[in-house]
Parts: C-alpha cells; sequence; structure tokens
C-alpha cells in the first residue's frame, strides 16, 4: 500500500502540489491524469524520490520514503517514462539486468529471469536476448524498457506516460501487454497519461488532478461521467485536439 499524506511541494512559492492525500491499494492500478501543470509528474517523482517533498509524508507498505536512501528506493520501484533509455551499448539481457546486477543476483538467477520476462511479452529469448537496442522497432525497445521495470520483481511501478511516442496500434498492444502483465503478477502500478481513452482503458481507478490536488476520482465509468466542471472543460479540449 502506497499512502500519500498531505504533500505539499513549490517552486518559486508557487505550489504545485498542494496538500495532496491519497491512498493506493497492493495491486491496484492507479491513473493520474489531468491538463498540463497540474502536477501528476510530480507527484509520480516524489514517490521515488527523484524529487522531494516540501513537507508532508509518503509510506509504502507503513514505512516512509525518507527512511530509506533515495537509490536504494528506487532500485525497489519500477520505472518507465516515454523516452526508454536503454543503454545502447548494452545488449538486451544486459539492459533487462540492470537492476538484478545491482542487486548482486547470480547469472544464473538473471538469465532465468530474462527467459521469463521476454516469453511474457512474446519476445524468445534465443532471437532477442543478444539483440542490441538499434536492433530493435519502438515498440521493441518500449517493452524492453517495461521489462526492465519489472526485472527485480518490485512491488510498485511508476510510468510516465510510456506509450505516447508510439504509433497507435503498438501503443494500443502495449497498453494490452501491460495490463496484462499487472493482472497476473498481482503488481501496483501508478500510471501518468494525459489521454482519456488510455485512462479507462487501464486504470481501476482515476485520478484527476487540477492545480495541485485531487478534483475528481473512482472508476472509469464514475469519472468519465462526472459532472465535475473542470473536468468537462479537460475532455473537451481534448475533443478538440
Amino acid at each position: 500500500m502506497i499512502e500519500i499524506k498531505n504533500i505539499v511541494k513549490q517552486y518559486n512559492g508557487v505550489p504545485v502540489i498542494n496538500n495532496l492525500n491519497l491512498t493506493v491499494n497492493d495491486g491496484e492500478f492507479v491513473v493520474l491524469i489531468g491538463p498540463s501543470g497540474c502536477g501528476k509528474t510530480t507527484t509520480l517523482k516524489m514517490i521515488n524520490r527523484l524529487i522531494e517533498a516540501d513537507s508532508g509524508d509518503i509510506l509504502i507498505n507503513g514505512k516512509s520514503i525518507h527512511e530509506l536512501n533515495g537509490e536504494k528506493l528506487r532500485r525497489n520501484i519500477g520505472y518507465v517514462i516515454q523516452q526508454i533509455g536503454l543503454f545502447p551499448n548494452m545488449t538486451v539481457e544486459e539492459n533487462i539486468c540492470v537492476v538484478p546486477k545491482l542487486l548482486k543476483w547470480s547469472k544464473e538467477e538473471m538469465s532465468q529471469r530474462t527467459h521469463e520476462l521476454l516469453e511474457l511479452v512474446h519476445m524468445p529469448y534465443e532471437e532477442n536476448a543478444k539483440k542490441y537496442p538499434n536492433e530493435l522497432s519502438g515498440g521493441q525497445q518500449q517493452r524492453i524498457g517495461v521489462l526492465r521495470a519489472l526485472a527485480a520483481k518490485p512491488p510498485v511501478i511508476l510510468m510516465d506516460e510510456p506509450f505516447g511516442a508510439l504509433d497507435p496500434i503498438t501503443r494500443d498492444t502495449l497498453q494490452d501487454e501491460v495490463k496484462a502483465l499487472q493482472k497476473s503478477l498481482g503488481i501496483t502500478i501508478i500510471f501518468v497519461t494525459h489521454d482519456m481513452d488510455e485512462a479507462i482503458k487501464m486504470g481501476d481507478r482515476i485520478i484527476f488532478m487540477d492545480k495541485g490536488v485531487i478534483a475528481e476520482q473512482g472508476t472509469p465509468k464514475e469519472v468519465f461521467s462526472s459532472g465535475n466542471a473542470r473536468m468537462k472543460e479537460f475532455l473537451g479540449k481534448l475533443e478538440n485536439d
């Protein structure tokens, strides 16, 4: 369980996150959505301490993230972004095993884990493990980015618009794969997007953020049918884009 308690973050005296409170249950797929500058990416980055909150606390399974070394914390939280950031001089297998290697896994454990993960996304080990990123399509590279986040079996994965740069067909396929992986592995995922269709498809719960606070939250059906004025304005702008 992730508990965000009274979090505040300001830049130059302007609140970006304003007394935010949110609980995410184990195994839940929560989507943060809202207009640019609403604080969704900042919220995500505060969970793994890439950004430090000014006040308040974040607890994972009852323990404050501030009781842990930041680097150690990040090794136990998967993180996937749009700019995949695969290491070009490393093979697929080496990219997947970056964190397991830091955690001193044996070669046998890393090889077994790579086999397991590549099978999950229908990229057989024998055909793909020794390839380099430039030999993969954009969709395949993004798959490897997701697998790298899964490699050390973290209970929590943070995803910041991970499919935003992909073509619609590849994006749709990866959405299905990530949702299936999340369900089968019981992982907690917090997912940032600006795409309401993606939010409705992926989320067990949608959090609509506006000006650093939660303006609306609920199941996809509840949020989509909301009478919230800011929500309607946001949806209207999306339809007009």
